[in-house]
């Protein structure tokens, strides 16, 4: 007579990961889609380029099929080089990632533990927090500027960050520009943090928005490693490049800090086909050129729909943007999956105070943000009239 299996854990997980809180993905277009019976959904949820992938890497990709039976290059080689060359750094100075999340990972790996901490800001990206408690450590999060801050409301107190940090501080987080809040810091007060930063914390820069920016006055954290030694620079070929499916970023630091994120990186966690993509997209200035003047253009489009219908919006110069509503986040959300539209709702997420109203809204083609803004319209005076149930 069988008897019934009994689930029980193997065994005991680490309290910090049993403690976390997953992060949890937007449901897939196609599902949506299926819900509600509609035939074309429109995906603006996820800072995806809206041009789709950049031609050269696509080109790369197609070539590359052949050699789906022979591991990657373990070390990157040539990304590295063709990195180094880009960017005028040395290929040693280089780590690669598998997406730039996993690069954030590797730094908590190498310099966070039990008893230390990581300092970042109120409305940082999520997985700072998740990879400073998968290590063990504390976060030391600090509240942002206030919504009604005339300069960058809802944006890094960098002075606040610089006094957070104690002699257990390994790690300071900063993105710039932010995700979610598409706020940013100028180069002058990211000189004075870095200036105020001890020698003994590793700061991240984290700039996967930063090619969006194109103004030549704007902080650049590559640029800045020379005059800092204990600066992190982190990239991605996810936005800008159009290259988020293949997971593919990396950070640029001293040697000695690259030598140590590559003990704890895996040999071959970029694929081939995301290194000879990446590679082939450095060199497309054509796309790039033609993916940030899109980008402004839909920047420009939604902050003259957002003054026009009186809505209150975030600063932003990433590809996307914030907007706040009368409702809360989640209802404004599912009130917008039933028009085809997926955004992402900001009430949800951690340490998300004062933005629990608040939606972020990629920026698409002029057609994509015109359809957007009017099923918000549409849905907004819907909730006006009729109230939010959730």
């Amino acid at each position: 007579m069988s008897q019934e299996p009994t689930h029980m854990p193997a065994g005991r997980a680490r309290d910090c990961v049993q403690a976390i809180r997953p992060y949890v993905p937007g449901k897939p277009a196609e599902e949506v889609a299926r819900e509600y019976g509609i035939k074309e959904v429109l995906k603006l949820a996820s800072n995806e380029n809206p041009l789709g992938p950049s031609p050269r890497a696509l080109q790369a990709v197609r070539d590359g099929l052949t050699d789906l039976h022979v591991y990657p290059d373990g070390s990157g080689f040539h990304l590295k080089r063709a990195i180094g060359e880009h960017y005028g750094v040395r290929p040693e100075q280089v780590t690669l990632g598998n997406g730039s999340n996993d690069v954030l990972e590797l730094v908590a790996r190498t310099y966070l533990e039990p008893g230390s901490n990581a300092v970042f800001s109120q409305h940082a990206f999520a997985v700072y927090a998740l990879a400073t408690q998968a290590a063990g450590a504390e976060a030391r999060v600090v509240p942002a500027r206030p919504a009604d801050d005339p300069e960058m409301p809802f944006g890094a107190d960098l002075a606040a960050m610089a006094a957070a940090i104690d002699a257990n501080t390994r790690v300071l987080f900063l993105a710039n520009p932010n995700n979610p809040t598409g706020t940013w810091v100028e180069t002058a007060e990211l000189r004075a943090l870095l200036d105020a930063v001890p020698a003994h914390v590793i700061v991240v820069l984290d700039e996967a928005y930063t090619e969006y920016v194109g103004d030549p006055a704007f902080p650049d954290g590559i640029e800045l490693l020379a005059h800092y030694p204990n600066l992190v620079t982190i990239r991605t070929f996810s936005k800008i490049f159009g290259l988020a499916a293949l997971r593919v970023g990396f950070a640029v630091s001293d040697p000695a800090i690259a030598s140590l994120l590559d003990r704890v990186r895996q040999p071959f966690n970029v694929n081939t086909l995301a290194l000879r993509a990446a590679e082939a997209a450095l060199e497309d200035d054509e796309f790039i050129a033609e993916s940030r003047a899109v980008n402004h253009a839909g920047l420009a489009q939604w902050m003259r729909a957002a003054d026009e219908r009186g809505w209150q919006t975030v600063p932003s110069r990433a590809n996307f943007i914030t907007v706040m509503t009368p409702f809360p986040a989640g209802c404004v959300f599912e009130a917008l999956l039933q028009e085809g539209v997926i955004v992402r709702p900001l009430g949800g997420m951690e340490a998300c105070g004062g933005l629990s109203q608040a939606l972020r809204i990629t920026i698409g083609t002029t057609e994509q943000n015109a359809r957007a803004i009017e099923a918000l319209e549409r849905v907004l005076a819907r909730l006006a009239d009729k109230g939010c149930s959730s």
